[in-house]
C-alpha cells in the first residue's frame, strides 16, 4: 500500500487512510518486506531492514528505511546527509517524507497538542505555514509565533513539500553562489567537486551565523592543518612501499616566463603520491646537480623502499641516472617509457618522408580552419559539433591522434569542402582556401593518412598502457612492444620493404634507450603471460634480463639460490601454483596480487616478483601537476606552492580522481598549439589536385554521425573498415605515392583493417 495523505481534513475516512498509511510505512521495516520505494536506493545490510547502506555514498544508516529516506532527503540534522544523491532522488525522498509526516500528523491529531509538555524555542514568524524547519525541527501555528519541536520518535507536525524544499530560499542561495562563481572566475566544472558539495552540507548543518575563515587562516593555519591531515592519510601508502617497493618519478617543467620546476612523485600499486617540487630556475642542470636532487629524494623516501628512479631521456638525466646506480647499488634508473615512445613518433616524422609530408598537410588543414571563427562554425555543421584535433599527453602523440580524427571525419570534411556554403564563402574563393581545399579533396593525402596510422596505431596502444594508472605496466611492456611490431608488420601484409624501416626506428630506441633488465624480468614473472603457449621460454634475452635484475635487487647470494630453486616451482606450476584457484586467477588478478595470494610456498621469489611487477614504466604522472604552478609566484612562495600541490594532488588521489588514460578533452589543448596556430608553409609541399574526388579509402559506417561524447566518439573506430577503391577512382601507383620518399610499395592493401586502432577505444 502506498503512503498517502493530504490537507488538513479531519473526516474519519481521511483519518483512517492516514492511519493505515502510517502503519504501512512502519511495516515496511519488517524483515523481508522491501516494498518501500527507498529500497531502490539502498541495500539491506543485515537482512532485517534495520541497517541500510546508501547506493550513492556507501554510508550505512541505522534505524530502518524511513530514517534512510531522511538521509537521502537531507531533512534531519542529527545524522549525516547524503552528499552524492542525485537531485531528482532527493526531491522524491522529500515527497515521501512529507507524505509520511502528513499522515502521521493526521493519525495523531497533532493540531490538538497543547504547548505544555513540548520542548521547543519560540521565534517570531509572520508565516502561517507550518512544516519541517531548520535543524530537523517541526513547527505548528500560533499567534504571530511559531513553536519549534524536535522531530523525534513519532512526534511531528504537518510537513509540506514546499517547506521541505524551501524553493524560494534556494533560488536566492543559488544566485549568490553563482555570483561568487562568476566574480571569482572559477571554472564551471569545479561545481562537480564532491568536496564542495560536502562543504555546503556542513555549512547547512552548522546553521545561521557561519563565518568563513579569514585570509590569514586560509593561507596559513588551515593550509598547515590540511598538510598534517594529508600526511596522516598517506601513511598507508608509505607502509605499502615497504612491501611492494616503489618508483620515484621526476619530471621538469618550464612556465611561460621560463621559470623551471622539477616535480618528484612516488608510484606504487596503491597510487601515485606527490612528494615535493623544487624551483630549479637558478640551478645549473648538470649531471652532478641532477644527481644531488635524485639522491636527496631517495633518502627522503628510504633507499630500502626504492626499486627504480624514472626520469626523462635528456643527456644530463641519463648521466645522473648512471651515477645514481653506481652510488645506490640496489636500485635502477630507467628512462620514461612514454617519453621514449614519443621520441619514436618524432623519429617517424623525421625519417619517414610520407609521415613528414602527411603531418604537415594535416596540420595545415587544422590551422587554417581553427584560425577562422566563422569557418569553425561551418566545419562543425558537417562534423556534428566534433573537433578535428585530439589532444594527447605528448606532442607527437597529439599529431597522430589528430590524424586519426581527420581520418574518421574524412567524409564530413570532404562534404564541407565540396558544399555550396564553402564554395560561395570568402574562404572558398580565396587562394589560400583553395589550396587547403585541394589538400582535403586529394585522395593521395587520405591514403598517406592511412599509412601513417597503420604505423602509429599499434604504438599508441603501448603509450596508453605506460601512461595509464589502471595497472602497473612493467609486466606487460616487453610483450606489448613485440605485439606492436607484429601488428605493424600485419598492417603492411608482411611486406618487408614497407615495415622494415619502421622496425628499424623502433628497435633503435628500444634496444639503446628504453629496454632494461626490469622489462624482461617482469615479463618472465607475469602470470598473465608465463603459462601462455606463445611465451618465449627459450629466449636468451629474457633469461639474461631476469638474472641480471635479480643480481642487482637481491644482493644476498643465499637468497638468490633459494629464488632460483623456487623459479622451477613457478615455471612448472607446482605447489600452490598448481591449485585450480591459482590457475583460474592467472589472468583475472593483477600480477603482483596473484603472487601475494599464491606465492606463500616461495616466499623469497614472491618478494622479488612483487617488487618487480608493482612498478610503473613512465614518469608522465608528474605532468598532472603542471597546471598547479600556473600562477604568480616567487621564491618566498615556493614552500606554500609545495604545500598547496601536496594537498591538492594527494587529496585527489584519495578521491580516486586521478587520470586513468591519455585521453584529454579538446579544451585542454593550448591556444598556441601547432595544430591550431598557423605558421608559414612552403607551397612546394603541395600535391597536385587529383582529378575528381576519388577516394582510395572508403569508410564503412556512419562516419558523419556523432555520439553524445565527442572525445570518445573521436576514437570510435571499431566500425571503420578500409576497402579497395572502385576501379574508376583508382589512380596510378606513381601518383598515389607522390610523397617524395620514392617508396613504391606504399600502396594500401584493400580490405585489411588498421590493427591497433580498435584498442584505443
Amino acid at each position: 500500500m502506498s503512503r498517502t495523505g493530504s490537507g488538513n481534513g479531519s473526516d474519519s475516512s481521511n483519518a483512517n487512510t492516514g492511519t493505515s498509511t502510517g502503519a504501512a510505512s512502519r511495516s515496511k521495516n519488517a524483515p523481508g518486506n522491501k516494498t518501500d520505494i527507498g529500497w531502490k536506493h539502498g541495500t539491506d545490510v543485515l537482512g532485517n531492514g534495520k541497517k541500510v547502506k546508501c547506493n550513492y555514498c556507501s554510508k550505512i544508516n541505522n534505524g530502518g528505511i524511513f530514517r534512510f529516506e531522511h538521509h537521502l532527503a537531507g531533512t534531519r540534522w542529527n545524522f549525516e546527509h547524503c552528499a552524492s544523491v542525485p537531485e531528482e532522488v532527493k526531491m522524491l525522498m522529500m515527497n515521501v517524507v512529507a507524505e509520511v509526516a502528513n499522515a502521521s500528523e493526521k493519525r495523531r491529531k497533532l493540531n490538538s497538542i497543547h504547548e505544555e509538555g513540548t520542548e521547543g524555542v519560540e521565534v517570531e514568524s509572520n508565516s502561517s505555514q507550518s512544516g519541517i524547519q531548520r535543524k530537523g525541527m517541526l513547527t505548528f501555528k500560533g499567534r504571530g509565533k511559531a513553536k519549534f519541536v524536535q522531530a523525534s520518535g513519532g512526534e511531528g507536525a504537518q510537513a509540506t513539500l514546499n517547506q521541505l524544499y524551501k524553493k524560494g530560499d534556494k533560488d536566492k542561495v543559488d544566485d549568490q553562489c553563482a555570483e561568487f562563481w562568476y566574480t571569482s572566475a572559477i571554472p564551471f566544472n569545479v561545481i562537480k567537486n564532491p568536496t564542495f558539495a560536502k562543504f555546503c552540507d556542513m555549512v547547512g548543518r552548522y546553521g545561521v551565523g557561519y563565518k568563513p575563515p579569514s585570509y590569514h587562516d586560509i593561507k596559513e593555519k588551515l593550509l598547515k592543518r590540511a598538510v598534517t591531515k594529508t600526511d596522516v592519510m598517506l601513511q598507508e601508502f608509505r607502509d605499502e612501499w615497504k612491501k611492494t617497493g616503489c618508483s620515484i618519478m621526476s619530471d621538469g617543467w618550464t612556465d611561460k616566463k621560463r621559470r623551471s620546476i622539477c616535480n618528484f612523485l612516488v608510484n606504487s600499486p596503491k597510487g601515485t603520491v606527490f612528494l615535493y617540487s623544487l624551483d630549479t630556475s637558478d640551478i645549473s642542470k648538470t649531471a652532478d646537480k641532477v644527481l644531488k636532487m635524485l639522491d636527496d629524494v631517495v633518502d627522503f623516501v628510504g633507499e630500502e623502499n626504492v626499486v627504480q628512479v624514472i626520469t626523462d631521456n635528456a643527456a644530463n638525466y641519463k648521466a645522473a641516472g648512471e651515477l645514481l646506480m653506481h652510488k645506490r647499488e640496489n636500485l635502477y634508473w630507467t628512462p620514461c617509457a612514454a617519453h621514449c615512445i614519443d621520441l619514436i613518433f618524432e623519429d617517424f616524422e623525421k625519417h619517414l618522408k610520407v609521415h613528414q609530408t602527411t603531418i604537415t598537410k594535416g596540420r595545415r588543414i587544422t590551422t587554417y580552419i581553427y584560425g577562422r571563427t566563422m569557418l569553425i562554425s561551418i566545419m562543425k555543421k558537417f562534423t556534428n559539433g566534433r573537433d578535428l584535433i585530439r589532444p594527447g599527453m605528448t606532442r607527437f602523440a597529439t599529431a597522430y591522434l589528430t590524424l586519426a580524427c581527420l581520418h574518421e571525419l574524412k567524409a564530413s570534411l570532404m562534404s564541407m569542402f565540396s558544399s555550396e556554403e564553402w564554395k560561395t564563402s570568402k574562404f572558398g574563393t580565396s587562394q589560400e582556401g583553395r589550396k587547403v581545399q585541394n589538400m582535403a579533396l586529394d585522395s593521395r593525402f587520405w591514403k598517406n593518412v592511412t599509412m601513417c596510422l597503420k604505423v602509429a596505431a599499434p604504438l599508441m596502444v603501448v603509450l596508453r598502457l605506460v601512461d595509464s594508472d589502471v595497472k602497473p605496466a612493467m609486466g606487460f611492456i616487453y610483450e606489448e612492444m613485440e605485439n606492436a611490431k607484429e601488428k605493424i608488420k600485419c598492417n603492411f601484409n608482411n611486406t618487408k620493404k614497407s615495415y622494415e624501416p619502421v622496425w628499424k626506428i623502433i628497435d633503435e630506441r628500444w634496444d639503446h634507450q628504453l629496454h632494461r633488465p626490469f622489462h624482461a624480468a617482469a615479463y618472465y614473472l607475469n602470470s598473465h603471460l608465463h603459462y601462455e603457449p606463445t611465451f618465449r621460454h627459450d629466449d636468451l634475452q629474457v633469461k639474461e634480463g631476469l638474472h641480471t635484475c635479480m643480481r642487482r635487487l637481491v644482493k644476498d647470494v643465499a637468497e638468490r639460490k633459494k629464488i632460483n630453486l623456487q623459479l622451477v616451482e613457478f615455471h612448472f606450476a607446482r605447489g600452490l601454483f598448481s591449485m585450480e584457484e591459482a590457475k583460474d586467477s592467472r589472468k583475472i588478478m593483477q600480477p603482483g596480487e596473484w603472487w601475494e595470494m599464491f606465492g606463500d610456498g616461495t616466499p623469497e621469489l614472491r618478494r622479488f616478483a612483487i617488487r618487480v611487477l608493482s612498478l610503473t614504466c613512465s614518469s608522465s604522472g608528474c605532468e598532472c601537476n603542471w597546471s598547479s604552478f600556473e600562477m604568480r609566484r616567487n621564491r618566498l612562495q615556493q614552500k606554500k606552492m609545495n604545500d598547496l600541490v601536496y594537498v591538492k594532488y594527494n587529496l585527489k588521489l584519495k578521491s580516486k580522481q586521478n587520470r586513468k588514460s591519455i585521453a584529454l578533452p579538446f579544451d585542454e589543448i593550448e591556444s598556441d598549439n601547432e595544430w591550431i596556430t598557423e605558421e608559414g608553409y612552403n607551397d612546394e609541399d603541395e600535391q597536385p589536385q587529383a582529378e575528381g574526388h576519388g577516394d582510395n579509402v572508403e569508410l564503412v559506417g556512419d562516419v558523419g554521425g556523432s555520439s553524445n561524447d565527442p572525445v570518445v566518439d573521436a576514437f570510435d573506430l571499431d566500425n571503420l573498415i578500409f576497402l579497395e577503391p572502385n576501379d574508376d577512382d583508382k589512380q596510378s601507383e606513381e601518383d598515389l605515392d607522390d610523397d617524395g620518399d620514392g617508396d613504391e610499395s606504399d600502396d594500401i592493401h584493400g580490405d585489411d583493417p588498421i590493427r591497433g586502432l580498435d584498442m584505443l577505444l
